[in-house]
């Protein structure tokens, strides 16, 4: 995978992807030698991914579409840094799967298809943006245009990947029950610092791991205990990542709000127990998830915030169970409430140039992209390999031949990274990760009905992307100061204290660098977006 290269040059050719484009100043050919279409397609792929040219179902894309597809394969981190350089050069690949969004198709204009007006060529987009309706808003900008088609992977993943997960054998071992409040779960997790729950001997457990802050808020936030005090966060994607909720229909920003104030006093006096370990706010990610799996033998962590057992702890999966959000003080379990984001839906997979040479053969391709065939392949590998159609919308996965293939860095697909649309009817068996999935989230039904899903949470497909670039940029620019203040100052009260001499400082501070102007754009664009 790392062989993936774009090489961004001066003078003549800004751009060259992978070699797989001709020689600057050259006339690229439109057609094979037999008249076939040539079709080129950026793949922005994770790097434990085959080559998309070795995958079986790729093969068979080309053929239905009748076309040569020249693939252009790029990693995550590597697309990261020539996003930009590409952008710049005027020259996008025919078809872009996961490369672009509607906000770099208003900055850079004409150079991308809007999708909108060729519906009557995407019958399967047509039929997708009908059965998900909020599919089609992730995918139409402020001016009804569609530059980026969402993706989603499948109604199996339509709960939050955010969990808080427990050691269910601890609790056991000491007696205790899954704790319902902030002070039942501080009860725990001094039970579980003091009384040798792993039964080694040893003083060695970990009541509580939570990840450092990083430059805003995201998956796993130690924030997610804002829903104990009635706050849905909404931490997969979207407005929750930097610091903003909605209450009735009014946009607020939760870091100026006394229920943040409140979990993060209650942090610090989890840290100051040592029932949190005192480097959390330092500690890498590497020697995080090592506490939880620790020698897959003996437990050494209480609590976290994670995907699943499975996900977090490995061979110690069966000690961990997925437990509701605890309620803050005053807080009933009626008004407590759980992270409302989904992991279904994905938005801006799809993305055509408007200059591509064979435009119908484009959209042919990106129509194909979005069938049910393609698009349970593009997730979980080739029929025939680690896949099985054993009936009318009905598969097996072979979940043994596609977890050697992912630890030998083959994986036969695209993952989460597909670039189309899996319909509610579908079924797949054996899909360990969404029967995971599933399992844990419905620990937290009862908690995402307390609160409205669009009146008192901000919708992940009301996000920056679809934006005006003005609004964007503003958004953009004062967010990196506002969150930069924010996490420095939220690392040292939860680890020091402090917070109430300061906080009146503090609220001033993110005022004075735009936090109100930004409440402002976020309630503009809520509003368009959901009325």
């Amino acid at each position: 995978m790392r062989n993936v290269a774009m090489k961004v040059g001066a003078a003549v050719c800004a751009v060259a992807l992978l070699g797989s484009l001709s020689a600057c100043g050259n006339k690229k050919s439109t057609t094979t030698a037999d008249g076939k279409p040539i079709v080129t397609v950026l793949v922005k792929k994770n790097a434990n991914q085959d080559k998309i040219a070795n995958m079986q179902w790729a093969k068979d894309l080309e053929a239905d579409c009748d076309c040569k597809i020249e693939w252009q394969e790029v990693t995550r981190e590597a697309w990261s840094q020539q996003k930009n350089a590409t952008l710049a050069s005027g020259d996008i690949a025919d078809v872009n799967l996961n490369g672009f969004n509607s906000l770099d198709a208003y900055q850079y204009s004409g150079m991308f298809e809007d999708l909108g007006k060729s519906l009557d060529k995407l019958p399967n987009i047509k039929a997708f943006f009908k059965e998900k309706p909020e599919a089609k808003k992730f995918s139409t900008d402020s001016k009804g245009r569609v530059y980026a088609i969402a993706t989603a992977r499948g109604k199996s993943y339509s709960g939050t990947g955010q969990h808080m997960l427990i050691n269910k054998a601890w609790l056991d071992k000491l007696g205790l029950q899954v704790p319902t409040t902030w002070d039942e779960l501080e009860n725990v997790l001094m039970a579980f610092k003091t009384q040798d729950p792993n039964g080694n001997g040893q003083a060695d457990e970990i009541p509580m791991n939570i990840q450092k802050l990083g430059s805003g808020f995201s998956w796993y936030s130690p924030m997610l205990l804002l829903n104990s005090t009635g706050i849905p966060t909404g931490f997969n994607k979207g407005v929750s990542t930097s610091g903003y909720y909605v209450k009735n229909g009014v946009v607020k920003s939760f870091l100026t709000s006394d229920e943040y104030k409140e979990v993060v006093k209650y942090y610090h006096k989890l840290i100051s127990e040592g029932l949190i370990p005192a480097d959390w706010a330092t500690k890498d990610d590497d020697a995080y998830n090592a506490n939880q799996i620790s020698d897959g033998q003996i437990a050494k962590t209480g609590v976290v915030f994670g995907w699943s057992p499975t996900d977090n702890f490995g061979k110690l999966k069966d000690q961990y169970i997925a437990m509701p959000a605890p309620s803050a003080p005053g807080v009933s379990p009626d008004e407590t409430v759980w992270d409302g984001s989904s992991s279904e839906l994905a938005p801006a997979g799809l993305t055509i140039s408007a200059h591509a040479a064979n435009k119908d053969a484009a959209l042919k391709l990106a129509n194909l992209l979005y069938s049910e065939k393609y698009s349970v392949q593009q997730f979980l590998g080739s029929f025939g390999q680690t896949l099985t159609k054993t009936g009318e919308h009905k598969y097996t996965v072979d979940s043994a031949k596609l977890d050697k293939l992912t630890k030998d860095n083959l994986y036969p697909g695209l993952s989460e990274l597909l670039v189309g649309w899996i319909p509610n009817e579908v079924i797949i068996k054996g899909d360990t990760h969404a029967d995971e999935l599933i399992e844990v989230n419905k620990v937290y039904e009862e908690q995402r009905s307390h609160f409205d899903p669009v009146k008192d949470y901000i919708p992940d497909y009301v996000n920056m992307d679809n934006m005006d670039p003005s609004d964007s940029a503003k958004l953009s620019t004062s967010n990196a100061e506002i969150n930069n203040t924010v996490m420095q100052k939220t690392a040292a009260w939860m680890s020091k204290g402090g917070i109430d001499e300061e906080w009146d400082a503090y609220c001033k501070q993110l005022d004075s660098i735009g936090l109100q102007d930004n409440i402002k754009i976020w309630q503009k664009w809520y509003d368009t977006y959901t009325k």
